[in-house]
This record gives structure tokens, C-alpha cells and sequence, in this order.
């Protein structure tokens, strides 16, 4: 199937930042299922009639039912430059989520401790500071409400295994469609109400200032936030 360049947010010699579907793996795991990492190669491969394996490096990852802004290098430079920016958080990436419970306080900031089941693949979270836990930092602001859900604009401080769902979940707030973390039911197509919808940050090698916007995904949950002005 020939890549979907719609999804494409952003392209140069340096990086390449795609709006990722929910569903889509970023790269490689125990299902054997094609990732994305894999199709921007034959992408890049293809137009630019490369000879031999393509570098891609990938910058960060965001979890399989998740859709939105996903971000790889092209050059080893670019890659190192990035993960430094990542390193010392200056990328700024926002994301947004769909739940059903209005949060008791319209913003606020939580901080949480996780410990990863791996087994389970899933963060257990606790108020508390307990052996082998890293702590979780986000804010968060309810930015519209239908008649049904809210939609909640969330900011990481830290970067921790399903954080947003984790953290969300632990103030009975669970991400439509989230199961994992206490939803009642799934999503049609198996995809959870979060997507990471904005980023900012300056480019590694042309210095300027980089902000990206990924499109809502079309269906019909999002499409009731649709008039919703992306940041």
C-alpha cells in the first residue's frame, strides 16, 4: 500500500514529523505488524530513489491506540540533536484527551508515582513516593465540553509509560476508549481518545522555530471538538 503522504506534517533534509493514525505501531514488536518507522524508510527510499538502507532515526515513540504527532531524524546529527532536546525538555508537545468525568478542578497540576507491570504493560499509580516508582508530572485544562464528554489539553513535565492514561485514570478521569485504565468499554476502532496534537521546538541544524499541528483524527467522537481551534 502506498504511504499516505497526507500525513505528513513536516518534511526536510533533517527530520520528518508525522500525524499518526491510532493503531499504527512506531516501530517493530511482537505482533510482526509493518511499523511506521519502517514505512517512512520505503517513503524517503522512494522519493528520493536512495540506494541501500535509509537512516531514519526515531526521536520518541507515542503508544499504538494513540494518534498524533510522532517525530524522526534523518541524519544521525539531526537524531542526537533532538534526543538532546528531549534530554532537557525543550520540546514542547501538548496533547489532547476525551474523557466522560468532568475533573473535580477546571486545571490543576498532578503529580503522581509509577511503577511499570511489566507483565501487565500497564503504570500502577500511587500519591506517594514508594521504592522503585518515578515521579509523574502534568497539567492539565478542560478546553471544551460537549453534551457528553470534555476535552482536557494536557502538558507532560516528565516523560513516564502511559503517563496521561496513568494519571488521568487516577483522578476518575479515564480516556474514552482506554480500558487499560479503567474505561468501561472500547472504542470502535480499538483507538483511545488521545492524540498529541501540538509541538514547538527550535529545528537542530537551520536554528529556527519549528511548530507543528496534527489534524484531529476523523471520526466521530473527535469530530464533536472539531470547530475546537487547534493551539
Amino acid at each position: 500500500m502506498p504511504f499516505d503522504k497526507s500525513k505528513i506534517l513536516f518534511e526536510d533534509n533533517h527530520l520528518i514529523i508525522i500525524n499518526k493514525k491510532s493503531g499504527e505501531i512506531v516501530q517493530g514488536d511482537k505482533t510482526g505488524d509493518v511499523p511506521l518507522l519502517e514505512d517512512v524508510k520505503d517513503y524517503i527510499k522512494y522519493k528520493y530513489n536512495k540506494p541501500g538502507d535509509v537512516f531514519l532515526g526515531l526521536i520518541h515513540r507515542i503508544d499504538r491506540p494513540v494518534s498524533g504527532i510522532v517525530m524522526f531524524a534523518r541524519t544521525s546529527k539531526s537524531l542526537t540533536r533532538m534526543n538532546q532536546l528531549f534530554h532537557d525538555r525543550h520540546i514542547e508537545k501538548k496533547y489532547w484527551a476525551i474523557v466522560k468525568n468532568k475533573p473535580a478542578e477546571k486545571e490543576g497540576l498532578l503529580t503522581h508515582y509509577l511503577i511499570k507491570d511489566n507483565y501487565k504493560n500497564i503504570s500502577k499509580v500511587y500519591n506517594y513516593e514508594k521504592k522503585g516508582a518515578v515521579k509523574a508530572v502534568l497539567d492539565y485544562k478542560i478546553i471544551a465540553q460537549s453534551d457528553t464528554f470534555y476535552l482536557l489539553e494536557v502538558n507532560l513535565h516528565t516523560g513516564r509509560h502511559h503517563q496521561i492514561r496513568a494519571q488521568l485514570s487516577a483522578i476518575n478521569c479515564p480516556i474514552k476508549g482506554d480500558i487499560k485504565y479503567g474505561y468501561n468499554r472500547t472504542n470502535e476502532n480499538a483507538s483511545i481518545c488521545l492524540h498529541a496534537v501540538y509541538a514547538s521546538f527550535i529545528h537542530p541544524v537551520t536554528k529556527e522555530k519549528i511548530e507543528i499541528k496534527a489534524p484531529l483524527p476523523d471520526d466521530k467522537t473527535w469530530q464533536l471538538f472539531s470547530q475546537v481551534k487547534l493551539l
